[in-house]
Parts: structure tokens; sequence; C-alpha cells
């Protein structure tokens, strides 16, 4: 896991070496083990280096190979590497390094296109062909690192976060209004391609995009999800036993293709839980866990301690348990927002940053339950879809989901960026879409290809990376999202949600963890919104770089502040925060202050 930045110009002119300087610097949080740049003519490819697989400087970037002319810098870990390898090898190539990363060097050299559909993993690369004159991008097929570009008549810019972007200059920091709709309307997702900056977007998951010296672009996705059922129908013992291999695998290829130590963030939930109880099977002897907490309030508490702890006695783990006060949240909160790509609303941004600090002082590399929700059916709301039956599939999504409708989103801001219902324009596209046999199945592959990537996928890469610590995500390993996708959504939704990860579980971690009630990971003082937080929000929304932006109109913005904990979203988030949130991101990030 690292962070990569580079430049390829259009008009004869060669990148300066200052500017990729600028935009590697950006990035050395995510890699602080070292740094790379390669200059070729129109090209330069920067890189900051993560040592997780091949610790020796034979798998350095940006890796340059002189006899095909081909370039690389590379974020991310591929699980099938030593596979790939022996194939490749079998075909005549050389190997100079032991890592993932000459993999696909040499891929890329013997199937072209074709190489990163062959790549399991998280990843997002670039390569530079000198004799071809183009440039290749990439990224994973759930989105699971991300890959930001800017793009004018002179030059593509390409990095791992839109602050290296910025860092270069040039780049139009106006509100894309299409992106603002999304923002403020889909938990702060804002699908790719765009971003809120009208200068910078970002390339799709499962996607590739080649661009030549004279700007010329093509590219196309390489994967996409299926969510029928098979052929044969499979009994429910049988997907339990399907579903418990590909997820062993999961785990198993993310313990074993690292060269450090792998721990476990442990919330105290049966995905975690699970995943530490499967590490367990595997025979990982001082299996490292690593929990959160922060201060209760009065509606609800801001730990889950009672149940990690007891998972952590159950599997005999090396525990750490961090408990963080208020105080601390609130002034750690502006570094938080500042490692944000783009704004994340969810309380747990914040709670993953403090956590990540402190894991990282123990080891390199943790493995993470993201995306157990989405793909196994386990958010209350999903029910909720489920038994309205009445309306489009927009309409059965929306009105369990969306943060605001139109309506509101138009009382939100100003009338310079009001505008077309673009989120459910986005929203009823992606529910429609073939290959998907019931509504359910249309809600969960939408949310793991598009929802997921920009919520809580997108957060964990941010926070972690902050502070040079991969997180692996098993839930996410697309051959497990594959299977899933194609069992039935009633074995998602039966047992109050995630049926088959219950049942799979029961018998491997305590039991009072399965027959839990669904937790979400716990920071009340960003959803009950009053003293220190509430005025923190008011002096953002309230000041004069606020009003001069122009984002958002003042009745509105009166509203929230006279009653913060009475204007919740449907999914029970602080609107008062996504304000407060999105102005600051900016203050932070675009205007530096």
């Amino acid at each position: 896991m690292c962070g990569i930045a580079g430049e390829l110009r259009f008009d004869g002119a060669a990148p300066e070496p200052a500017t990729l300087k600028r935009m590697v610097a950006r990035l050395a949080r995510r890699g602080p083990d070292g740094e790379g740049l390669h200059f070729d003519g129109p090209a330069a490819l920067g890189h900051r280096r993560l040592a997780i697989i091949d610790l020796t400087d034979r798998s350095r970037q940006p890796m340059v190979d002189p006899a095909t002319g081909l370039a690389l810098v590379f974020n991310g870990t591929i699980y099938n590497y030593p596979q790939l390898r022996a194939e490749l090898i079998g075909k005549g190539h050389v190997f100079h390094s032991d890592g993932d990363t000459e993999v696909i060097l040499r891929a890329y050299a013997e199937w072209g296109d074709d190489c990163v559909a062959r790549l399991h993993g998280a990843f997002a690369f670039a390569i530079w062909d000198r004799l071809a004159g183009t440039l290749f991008l990439a990224r994973d097929r759930l989105g699971i690192k991300p890959l930001y570009y800017s793009l004018d008549d002179r030059r593509l810019r390409f990095a791992s976060s839109p602050q290296a972007l910025l860092a270069a200059g040039d780049v139009d920091t106006s509100i894309d209004a299409e992106a603002l709709h999304h923002h403020l309307t889909l938990h702060a997702v804002v699908p790719a391609p765009r971003t809120l900056l009208g200068g910078a977007r970002k390339l799709e998951p499962a996607s590739f995009l080649r661009v030549d010296a004279q700007g010329r672009r093509e590219g196309r996705p390489y994967w996409r999800l299926v969510a029928t059922r098979p052929d044969k129908p499979l009994k429910e013992r049988e997907w339990r036993a399907a579903i418990h291999d590909a997820l062993r695998a999961a785990v198993r290829k993310r313990l074993l293709i690292a060269d450090v130590k792998v721990g476990v963030l442990l919330s105290g939930g049966l995905d975690s839980s699970l995943l530490v109880a499967l590490l367990a099977e595997q025979g990982v002897e001082d299996l490292m866990t690593f929990s959160v907490g922060f201060e209760d309030q009065p509606e609800e508490r801001g730990h889950e301690f009672e149940y990690s702890d007891a998972v952590a006695r159950h599997f005999a783990t090396r525990h750490h348990q961090f408990h963080i006060p208020n105080d601390q949240v609130l002034t750690r909160l502006p570094e938080a927002v500042e490692q944000m790509a783009e704004p994340m609303v969810g309380q747990d941004a914040v709670a993953f940053y403090l956590l990540a600090e402190q894991v990282a002082k123990t080891v390199k590399v943790v493995q993470s339950g993201q995306g157990a929700d989405e793909i196994f059916g386990g958010y209350y709301w999903y029910p909720k879809m489920h038994a309205t039956r009445s309306g489009t599939p927009l309409e059965r999504f929306r009105r369990h989901y969306f943060d605001r409708d139109h309506a509101e989103y138009l009382e939100t801001v100003d009338p310079a960026f009001h505008g077309l219902d673009h989120t459910a324009f986005t929203v009823s596209a992606r529910l429609t879409e073939p290959d998907a046999d019931t509504f359910i199945d249309q809600v969960l592959r939408m949310d793991a290809t598009m929802l997921i990537t920009d919520d809580p996928v997108k957060r964990v890469d941010n926070m972690t990376m902050a502070w040079g610590l991969e997180a692996r995500v098993p839930f996410l390993d697309h051959e497990l999202v594959e299977l899933a996708a194609r069992m039935p959504p009633e074995l998602k939704l039966a047992s109050d949600g995630k049926h088959i990860l219950k049942s799979i579980a029961r018998g491997l971690v305590p039991d009072m963890v399965i027959d839990r009630t669904k937790g979400y990971f716990p920071m009340p003082a960003l959803k009950y919104v009053r003293g220190d937080f509430l005025e923190f929000m008011r002096d953002i929304l309230d000041s004069r770089a606020c009003r001069e932006r122009g984002l958002f109109q003042r009745d509105y913005v009166r509203k929230l502040l006279a009653e913060p904990e009475k204007h919740l979203t449907r999914i029970q988030g602080s609107k008062l925060w996504h304000l407060a949130l999105l102005e600051f991101w900016l203050r932070r990030n675009v205007d530096g202050v």
C-alpha cells in the first residue's frame, strides 16, 4: 500500500520536477518508507512506499524496465501474485524482485489491457509505455484503492488523493453542482467519475483509462457484478459451505501475502469477530486485536467493549483497547478532515483515524470487516425496503435511504446550485441495470459497486493510510462478492440480517456477539450535537468564509442550528454535521485555512 502520482504532458513540454515533488510530498503519510521519482520525456511518475511485500530495494518504485520501455507506480496488494508470477515465468519472463509490483509490470507486458482482469486484490496503478507513448491507469473491481485525476488540454495528472492534485496547482476548485447534489442526498457518496471539485475526477472502479501523449483517451470497464441465481439451485447448507470456504480463502490470502505481521480491527460486531475466528482457525499465533471507544451520550453508548473484550478473551488475542475522550476528538478533528480525500460524514471516519494512529505503532497491516453489511444484507434499512412493495425501485430505495429528497435539497443550497434531481437519475439507472433477479439483488449490487466505494471503503483507506497502516477487507474479495451476489436474498435478510454469516459464526464466536442487536461504530457526539461540538459547528457555519462561499441558504442553516438533534437523516446521521463537515473540508483542503 502506497501513494502514487504522475503527469503526462500533451503540449510537447516536459513535466516540472518541482511539481511532481509537491504532489508526492502530499502523499508522504500513505508511504512513510521511501520515495521515488521517474521522468521520461512527456511523462513523470512519483511514488511513496509502504513496504509490506518484498521489503528490499528490489521492489522500489517507480519500477522501470528498460527492455520493454515500461515504468510502473502501484498502490495496493495483488493476492494472487505468486500464481501469476509462476505463469509468467513459464512464458519466459525473468523477474528481478520477489514482490507483487513486478508481477503487474510483466503481466502488462504479456497481456496488455487484459492484465487487469487477471489481478486479484486491491489496486490502483499507472504504467507509462515509452515505446507506445501511452499512460495506462487502472483501478480494482470494487474501488478499494483510490485513483484521482485532473485533465485539460495541456496534460493529465493523477494521484492517490485530490489533495496531491491540488498541491500541483491549476485545478478548477469550483463546486460541481451535480456532485453537490449527490453529496447532500446520498450520504456523501459522489459516484465516479465526479468529485465535488470541478477539476478533479476519479477513475471508476473496475475500469481502465489509456491516454496518449496527444491527449487522446480510451477506456472501459473490465468487470461487472451479476446478481442472478445459478442455473443449479443450491440448498441453504450448500450456500453456507460455499460462503464459508470463500471467506476462509479471502482471509487466508490477506494473511499470507505480507512480509510483516497482520492484526485485526475488532469492533465487537459479528463481522470483525468472525475474522478473528477465521484467523484463529488458520492457526495464527499471538493474534493482535484493536478496539476503540468514545464517551457515552444519554441516548447512546460510545463503545462496544463488552463484546470486543469477550471475543478477545475467547480467542486469547493480544488485545489493545483505546478510549478517546470527547475533548480529544474535537481537538484532533481538523487533522482527520485534512486526511479525507472527499468529505466523509460517517461518524466512524474520525474514529478510524484515531484508532489507526494507535494501531500503526504496533503493526503495518490489519484486517477489517468493512463490506459485510453491504454484501450480506446487514443494515436495518434493507428489510424496510424489501417490505415496501409499492412504487418504482427508485421510490422504494429513496424513502428509506436518501438523506434529503430533492425538495429539501433545493431548500438547503443556494439557487445557483439548483437543477435536476441528479441522485434520482443515478440511482434509478443503477437499480434497473440488467442481471439482477429481485429488487434486493439490485440494491445490494448497487451498494457493492457504488455506495460502499465512496463511503465506508474510502473512509477506511483514507484514515488508516494517514498513518501508514494498510487495511485489508476480506469481505470485499471479489470472488466472495460474486458468490454472495448470486445467493438468494432471503439467506441474507433472515435473522435480522446477515443470516448466512450468523449461521457460519455459530459455534465459532461467542453467542452474545451473534445474538446482539446490530451496532454501528459509535461516536455519539457527532450524532447528538450539543455543547462544544455544537459551538464548533456553529462557528463554521456562521463564519464569514461560509457566508461568502454561498453554498447554503441561511434560513436552512438557522433551522438546523436552532434544533440540531431534531434534524437527522433517514439513516440517523446529523444534517447539521453534513453541512459543517462540507464547509470545514473545503476550508482545510481547498482554502488552505
